[in-house]
C-alpha cells in the first residue's frame, strides 16, 4: 500500500484525469501504474512482459506491449502527455541488453518526443551506482561522475546525459538498492537457510523502498512550474551496515546469523562501493519524506509485523 499524505509534496492534490505515460511497468513502473490509476490518473503503461500487461489491464491502464527501444509504441500512447516516467529495467542479455534498454530506450523515447509538441514532465529513474565515490564518503548530488566504475555505469550516465535533451522539465531520479513487497533478496537467503552470505559484514547498504520510490516519483511530477527539472537522489533516511541488517532479519525470522564472505572469494568483485548516500536535496526542494525511513520500518511492513 502506497500513502501519501496532502502534507507531502503536491501528492494529495488533485490528478484526476491527467495523462500519465509509464515506459517500463517491472517492479517500480507496476506499482506506479497501480498507484495512479487507483486516483484516477488517466494512465498508459509501454511494457515487454504481457503478463504485466494483462494484470495492469485488469485495474484500467491501457497497456501497450512492446520494447521501448524500438518505434512500435510511438503512435499507441497518448499525445501528448501531461507526465512522462521512464522507469525501465535492464532484463535480459548482459551488457549489450542493459545498452539497449537504457540507453537506445532513451533515444527512442527522445525521438517520440522530438516529433510532438507540448511535452509535459519527465522522471528518469537512473541508479547511484553513477557515483564512482568509495571509502565511507557521503555522496551528494554535486558529486562527480567520473571516472565511471563500470561499463554499466558509463551506460547509465550515457542515459542521464540524454535524458536532460527531454523538450520540457525532467527530473533525473537516482535511487538506492531497491527493496520491497516480493523483492527482498536477503530476507530470501535467511529463510532458504542461506549459511554464508557474500560481502563485507561492516560495508554500507543504501536502500529504498519500493513505495517510497512511487512517491518520489510523484513529488516529482506534481512540483509547481516554480521547481526547475534536476537530479535527485532517492534512497532512505539511514544507510546501514549488512550485518545490522542480517542480525536484525535474522533475529525477525528465528534463524541462525550467517558467516559473511567476501565476494573475492566467491569469484566476484564488490560492484557497489562503500558510501552513504544524501537524500538532503529532495527533501529540500520537493518536501519529499520516506514513509520507510529505515529498513526497520521497511521490513516490518514486509512481513507484517
Amino acid at each position: 500500500m502506497i500513502l501519501l499524505s496532502k502534507d507531502e509534496c503536491a501528492a494529495g492534490a488533485d490528478f484526476s484525469g491527467r495523462q500519465l505515460l509509464v515506459l517500463g511497468a517491472g517492479y517500480v513502473g507496476e506499482a506506479l501504474c497501480r498507484w495512479a490509476i487507483g486516483r484516477g490518473v488517466k494512465t498508459t503503461a509501454v511494457t515487454r512482459n504481457a503478463e504485466t500487461a494483462h494484470r495492469l489491464s485488469e485495474l484500467g491502464v491501457q497497456c501497450v506491449i512492446a520494447d521501448i527501444a524500438g518505434h512500435d509504441w510511438h503512435n499507441c500512447v497518448p499525445d501528448p502527455p501531461d507526465f512522462v516516467v521512464n522507469c525501465v529495467s535492464s532484463g535480459k542479455g548482459g551488457i549489450e541488453g542493459y545498452r539497449h534498454s537504457y540507453r537506445d530506450g532513451m533515444a527512442s523515447i527522445l525521438a517520440w518526443a522530438r516529433a510532438r509538441q507540448g511535452m509535459g514532465t519527465m522522471v528518469y529513474t537512473s541508479s547511484t551506482s553513477v557515483y564512482p565515490q568509495g571509502g565511507g564518503v557521503r555522496v551528494d548530488e554535486s558529486a562527480s561522475l567520473h571516472p565511471p566504475t563500470s561499463e554499466r555505469a558509463e551506460i547509465l550516465i550515457e542515459t542521464e546525459s540524454l535524458a536532460l535533451t527531454w523538450p520540457g522539465r525532467v527530473f533525473i531520479l537516482r535511487l538506492t538498492g531497491i527493496y520491497g513487497p516480493g523483492r527482498h533478496h536477503l530476507l530470501d537467503a535467511l529463510r532458504s537457510g542461506e549459511v554464508a552470505l557474500a560481502g563485507k559484514a561492516e560495508h554500507r547498504l543504501n536502500l529504498v523502498h519500493r513505495d517510497d520510490i512511487v512517491s518520489a516519483i510523484w513529488c516529482a511530477l506534481s512540483a509547481t512550474t516554480a521547481v526547475p527539472g534536476q537530479v535527485f537522489n532517492v534512497t532512505d533516511d539511514q544507510a546501514v551496515t549488512r550485518a545490522e541488517l542480517v542480525s536484525w532479519l535474522s533475529t525477525r525470522v528465528g534463524c541462525a546469523m550467517p558467516k559473511f564472505e567476501s565476494q573475492t572469494s566467491r569469484g566476484r568483485r564488490t560492484v557497489v562501493p562503500e558510501r552513504t548516500i544524501d537524500n538532503a536535496r529532495i527533501k529540500s526542494v520537493l518536501g519529499w519524506r520516506p514513509l520507510y525511513p529505515s529498513f526497520r520500518e521497511g521490513y516490518r511492513q514486509i512481513l507484517g509485523a
